[in-house]
């Protein structure tokens, strides 16, 4: 091998198998510090785990029966325009500042922490309630920055080292197909990370690069987690590029007055 050959970088992410079903009160830190430890994996200084949006909302008992739900005349009228149950609608209007986008099939909310996103994140899919009866949604979590926070204190003093933690989410995206998955909550670890100032190859200072890095790895992750039934809900990284530092997901919202496009 030749010496002279500069390393190029690498970054390993492993999801972890064989991960619980998560129920509303478990402790989520110890259950991956559990999963952490089956896979023999020790975190490192500079690490990042990757935590689907749905075990950190049923750990924190976001869930809603629709039945106990009563829809608004708003929500009514919402619910026809878009064909959607008005029960669930009225559930997305509690978690939003507004909505953007309404039509058969579709309802685009501005979240309540701020984000664009379908039906104020609400989810159907993969949800058990607490009873067989009931006709169960997710909620995002309250505060998804400060879960981050939670677990990330709780795994950082049990192993002694420095990392950051995400929270991952599907969200689609304008004027391009498919969903992707994006950053909702992160501690330890810059959502955005401005590179304006740095030299290009040929010492051009860039001017306006700001890279949202916590979206580029939750989506990354979002590909061993899946979308279905695969089971993987927690993804360790190795190698995130830039330096950790605290941070918070309002980082990643693009102010209204530079908002070209509501």
């Amino acid at each position: 091998m030749n010496s002279d050959v500069t390393p190029g970088r690498f970054l390993q992410l492993t999801a972890l198998a064989n991960f619980p079903l998560v129920r509303a009160g478990d402790d989520l830190a110890e259950l991956i510090r559990q999963s952490l430890d089956s896979h023999r994996v020790r975190l490192e200084n500079g690490d990042v785990l990757i935590l689907a949006q749905k075990i950190v909302s049923k750990s924190e008992g976001r869930l809603v029966d629709l039945n106990g739900v009563k829809p608004s005349d708003r929500a009514q009228a919402l619910a026809a325009k878009c064909q959607k149950d008005p029960r669930f609608v009225e559930v997305v209007l509690r978690e939003s500042r507004a909505v953007l986008r309404a039509r058969p099939g579709l309802l685009v909310v501005e979240h309540r922490l701020g984000f664009v996103c379908a039906n104020a994140g609400i989810d159907r899919s993969n949800i058990t309630g607490k009873d067989a009866e009931g006709e169960w949604v997710l909620l995002l979590p309250e505060d998804p920055d400060a879960s981050c926070r939670s677990v990330q204190i709780r795994l950082q003093q049990a192993a002694g080292a420095e990392i950051g933690v995400i929270i991952n989410d599907s969200h689609g995206r304008a004027w391009r197909n498919g969903i992707v998955g994006v950053a909702v909550g992160v501690a330890g670890l810059p959502a955005l990370a401005d590179l304006r100032g740095r030299m290009d190859l040929f010492d051009y200072p860039l001017q306006i690069t700001q890279v949202a890095a916590a979206d580029e790895l939750a989506s990354a992750a979002s590909l061993l987690m899946g979308q279905a039934g695969e089971g993987l809900p927690v993804v360790h990284t190795r190698g995130f590029p830039y330096p950790l530092r605290e941070s918070a997901m309002s980082e990643l919202i693009r102010p209204k007055e530079q908002d070209a496009f509501r």
